[in-house]
């Protein structure tokens, strides 16, 4: 159940399910739905922490927050749209998404005209453009908070990005993963930051992992709980498994997914939650965090190539104590059906796959999951 508590919108006051607010590292709290969002700092360095340090917050609270997540999300790109405009897109999965926190990757944009990053090319080069509309579908599924810290939230420049940033924030979403930013949602006492990155210059830095840690551990000074969000791996089928070596691909430094992941949990972060490769990657514990680094393709409208293990997904269902510790997980097997809608697998392929490649890829530190999906060290 979600706690009822009050956002702050340009001054006014609101009834919301949770208290949001942005943080970017070189000023203050920044309003959840800013009339005009600032997509300048986008564009501009991570910049380094302020001098004047953020008190810790030493007391534990009370309670435990449920965590929800998914992989890629793309709810169609114009002119290729689902026939009732979204309406039913999130209906077969909805249930299993109810949580304090839920958080996806938004693949491309909410919004429309602007020039795509395509230009004339179109068999090597795609770009997603969704109808700013689409955002309400996203509230009503339940998400509460849109990774944006990817390789397609610039499809259609800066005027697209914050047209996205717009449409999220007038449904009441929120939205992480730009340079520096830290955003905050309050489940009854307990405060959870999420924090997303990815390899590019309008995303946090992956692949600067210095600067990354600096970033969680002001996430931590902010919050009781963090979670880490990446935007990482090389692409497809033949890339579900997890290496040490620094993946590229399309020409592309798409970070180390181990020492990152393991290095911003060392750095204060309490869940890290992947997504990129359009496969189901392992699960595996690191200082009794757990580090999911891939979650596949959640839904893609006529956008994703599918079959096989790039059609298998799933949904993360993870409940953290007040200090971060982990207290349950399952995960709910999902795939894509039809031209790319999200549903539930009653094969349940999810499980055996993450079993697999979990075991094979960390031994003794792979996350154990078990025949109906609850996970265990």
């Amino acid at each position: 159940m979600r706690v009822i508590a009050l956002i702050v919108r340009a001054g006014a006051v609101v009834a919301a399910s949770a208290f949001v607010f942005s943080l970017l590292v070189d000023g203050g709290p920044r309003p959840a739905t800013a009339a005009r969002p600032d997509v300048q700092a986008v564009e501009q360095p991570e910049p380094r922490p302020a001098a004047k340090a953020v008190p810790a917050r030493p007391k534990v609270p009370p309670g435990v927050v449920a965590i929800v997540a998914t992989g890629d999300i793309v709810m169609g790109s114009t002119p290729n749209l689902p026939p009732d405009g979204g309406r039913s897109f999130f209906s077969d999965v909805q249930t299993d998404l109810a949580g304090d926190v839920v958080l996806g990757n938004l693949e491309g944009t909410l919004s429309t005209g602007g020039g795509s990053k395509c230009g004339a090319r179109s068999t090597d080069c795609f770009a997603f453009q969704t109808p700013p509309s689409y955002a309400r579908w996203l509230a009503q599924a339940g998400f509460t908070v849109m990774n944006l810290a990817n390789n397609h939230a610039y499809d259609f420049g800066r005027r697209g990005l914050e047209q996205t940033i717009a449409a999220l924030t007038g449904v009441g979403l929120e939205h992480t993963g730009r340079p520096g930013q830290v955003t905050v949602q309050t489940v009854g006492e307990i405060r959870v930051a999420l924090v997303g990155f990815a390899s590019y210059p309008w995303a946090a830095s992956l692949t600067d992992i210095a600067a990354a840690k600096r970033l969680v551990r002001r996430a931590s000074r902010l919050a009781d709980v963090v979670v880490v969000t990446m935007h990482a791996g090389a692409e497809g089928r033949d890339h579900q498994h997890v290496t040490r070596r620094t993946e590229r691909f399309l020409g592309e430094n798409r970070g180390n997914v181990v020492r990152f992941s393991r290095a911003v949990v060392d750095a204060g972060a309490d869940l890290v939650v992947g997504h990129g490769p359009h496969v189901l990657r392992g699960m595996e514990w690191h200082k009794k965090r757990l580090i999911a680094y891939s979650l596949g393709n959640f839904a893609g409208y006529k956008v994703f190539s599918m079959g096989g293990p790039l059609s298998t997904s799933a949904i993360l269902r993870i409940t953290l104590r007040g200090d971060g510790t982990f207290e349950t997980g399952r995960v709910v097997p999902t795939h894509l059906v039809g031209p790319g809608l999200p549903a539930l697998d009653p094969a349940e392929t999810a499980h055996g796959m993450l079993r697999s490649l979990s075991r094979e890829d960390f031994g003794t530190r792979a996350v154990e999951i078990s025949a109906d999906g609850i996970l265990a060290g």
